[in-house]
């Protein structure tokens, strides 16, 4: 008898994602990110509405480095982070972890905040610049100028993670997929997954459409992606914001005890993810996937605002994790929870997203919903172009960064005519492994962080009631 010998992709592929987010990834994004929370003496939270005002554009400052606006770069963050992680990627932690995934998704937000202010300070503190002179940010140059050269093996691991786990393959073939079920496939023929060959020609012809927007908008570099989701983004979120409204008004008795379930469910020893670090672990790997705090990602846009002030882009940043995981993601389980589809089973990500709203909102509910998921996922597509496109930069050059967007767009072609399931364990382990040069690098220079957040504070205090609305703490020096 001879042994096996043959190579087991899938449970390969299974296992880098089980290790990439295991028990040590909790330690890392939530003790990290409540390390950060308290070191900063909560401090960034009691300025909301200063870092409200920055977005809105009430201290600008003309001549400051840097490629896009405050509230570009916030939209053009936001546009990576809402999206399927925000629908899918919900009804995925309430299956997988029970509706007590909420809670510490909830936690990782709070937390999540803290870690942006962070990160986003950094960004601006330890921004480079590529060979042509352009203004460059992202923990690869957070590690190489606020670390040292001797740290540069770190950043190239960021590099090579973040090319990796920025691929566009979930988000396209799961947009594919609600298109296809929804627009061109009658309901017997509804559920038929995306690569099973019964539908090539027609996820072929969604698959260039898809390819030819994206190329439109990202081979036009940072500015022309956040033109477009600075409009796009905000009414997205509203419109589904809304629906979430309209459901939680109808059913207005019901939402107590959809909350408290949450919450009890949370530290229940029986829960569906096998007790509370399961339920905990399910919650806090969907809020990473949700609003990227302490990933890295959001670095990169950040780092490329217009500003010569790092504080003022962290309480920016700081606002993401608000939006995205306390607002949208709550909708979402709101809507899943009072629908109670998720309890019959059989479906699962944005089936079950789908079904839900088919429940609470008949008729128009899906429909409503596909609109969100398209303009979402599209977004979402532009943004990771961005991140890669970083990543590859920073390890091949300026020069040859358009190889890697030709080879993204070609992905987004592979990934509409493609099952992706045992792929998408390798982008999901990929992407997690991103936080550890990420964190590593916050947490080392977190001092510097919070002795620049004094000194802003100081100043914003000492001069802030004496400026009008379009002038700048900074010129009162």
């Amino acid at each position: 008898m001879t042994a096996d010998t043959s190579f087991d992709f899938a449970a390969a592929a299974a296992q880098f994602a089980a290790f990439a987010w295991g028990p040590h990834m909790l330690f890392l994004l939530v003790g990290g990110g409540l390390f950060f929370l308290i070191y900063s003496g909560l401090a960034p939270f009691r300025y909301l509405k200063h870092a409200i005002d920055i977005v809105r554009g009430k201290y600008p400052e003309a001549d400051a480095a840097g490629n896009i606006s405050h509230a570009g770069a916030l939209s053009s963050a936001m546009a990576g982070t809402v999206g399927m992680g925000n629908i899918g990627g919900v009804a995925l932690a309430i299956v997988a972890g029970g509706p007590g995934a909420i809670f510490w998704m909830w936690i990782s937000a709070l937390v999540g905040m803290a870690t942006k202010f962070f990160t986003c300070t950094l960004a601006i503190m330890y921004r480079g610049q590529d060979e042509t002179g352009r203004v460059r940010g992202g923990p690869m140059y957070i590690i190489t100028h606020g670390l040292g050269q001797k740290w540069k093996p770190l950043a190239v691991f960021f590099c090579l993670v973040g090319l990796v786990g920025n691929f566009p393959l979930f988000n396209t073939n799961q947009l594919v997929q609600i298109l296809k079920e929804y627009l061109f496939l009658s309901p017997g023929d509804s559920g038929v997954a995306v690569g099973s060959g019964e539908h090539f020609y027609l996820e072929l012809g969604m698959g260039l459409a898809i390819m030819t927007l994206v190329a439109l908008v990202i081979l036009g570099g940072i500015q022309r992606i956040a033109a477009v989701t600075i409009r796009v983004v905000p009414a997205m979120i509203l419109l589904y914001v809304g629906c979430a409204l309209y459901v939680i008004a109808s059913h207005i008795g019901e939402v107590p005890m959809h909350l408290w379930r949450i919450v009890e469910d949370a530290f229940s020893v029986q829960s569906v993810a096998g007790g509370i670090l399961g339920t905990m672990l399910t919650g806090v790997k969907r809020a990473a996937f949700s609003n990227e705090a302490g990933i890295g990602t959001e670095v990169m846009v950040h780092g490329n605002a217009k500003t010569s002030e790092p504080v003022k882009e962290g309480l920016v940043a700081m606002l993401g994790p608000a939006i995205d995981t306390l607002l949208v993601c709550t909708a979402t389980a709101l809507i899943i929870l009072i629908s109670g589809v998720w309890e019959q089973g059989g479906a699962n990500g944005i089936s079950l997203s789908s079904a839900a709203f088919a429940a609470t909102m008949p008729g128009v509910g899906p429909y409503l919903l596909l609109i969100c998921v398209s303009f979402f996922a599209i977004t979402t597509i532009f943004t990771q172009a961005f991140y890669g496109s970083q990543c590859f930069a920073f390890l091949f050059g300026a020069s040859r960064e358009r190889w890697y967007l030709y080879l993204y767009l070609l992905a987004i072609l592979f990934a509409a005519t493609n099952s992706l399931t045992d792929l998408v364990n390798i982008i999901d382990g990929a992407y997690g492994l991103m936080a550890i040069p990420t964190m590593t690098a916050a947490l080392l220079l977190a001092p510097r962080v919070r002795a620049a957040a004094k000194d802003y504070f100081r100043r914003l205090r000492a001069h802030g009631h004496q400026l009008a609305d379009n002038e700048d703490p900074v010129a009162r020096r």
